[in-house]
């Protein structure tokens, strides 16, 4: 997100509606206009003005599917811990980017405390999972260690902040 977008957002102050909006959002966010308009009990028109704002001013950065992860192909899901080298500290940036690219990453955290990085993947299974931390973690000279958690299951509840 661009500097214009943070200081547009630090601005833009939310209220009941708007919060009500993003909770109905988060529900389900292919509900049409009307239908929000109509629970949230304003004009359409007004909805709609809302949501562009909330868009606009960065405060929905965008809109996203869930899918089934096994459906296509990704049975085991882990996160990766990993901690980098202090000497290669200057690289945190260009190593995120080079994860955030790889196949089989649906997200990166970059942390405090210590790890680093926290790196979430969906693989085919066991063999792919060890493979991806041989090939593109523990090969890369600026990884210091890592630590490998399985996902035995994953359940995304209600965002606690809308």
């Amino acid at each position: 997100m661009g500097a214009t977008a943070k200081n547009l957002r630090d601005k833009y102050v939310l209220d009941a509606i708007d919060h009500k909006l993003l909770s109905l959002l988060n529900e389900n966010s292919r509900r049409t206009n009307a239908s929000l308009a109509e629970e949230l009990g304003i004009a359409q028109s007004t909805c709609l003005a809302r949501l562009n704002a909330l868009r606009e001013h960065g405060v929905i950065r965008k809109f996203t599917i869930e899918v089934e992860p096994e459906s296509v192909g990704h049975a085991l899901e882990a996160l990766i811990s990993v901690r980098i080298r202090p000497g290669a500290r200057h690289l945190m940036a260009e190593f995120a980017a080079m994860i955030r690219a790889l196949p089989g990453v649906a997200q990166v955290f970059f942390l405090g405390g210590d790890e680093d990085f926290l790196i979430h993947v969906g693989l085919k299974d066991s063999q792919e999972v060890r493979q991806f931390v041989l090939d593109h973690l523990s090969a890369n000279p600026a990884v210091a260690n890592t630590r490998t958690s399985l996902i035995f299951e994953n359940s995304r509840g209600e965002i606690p902040w809308v």
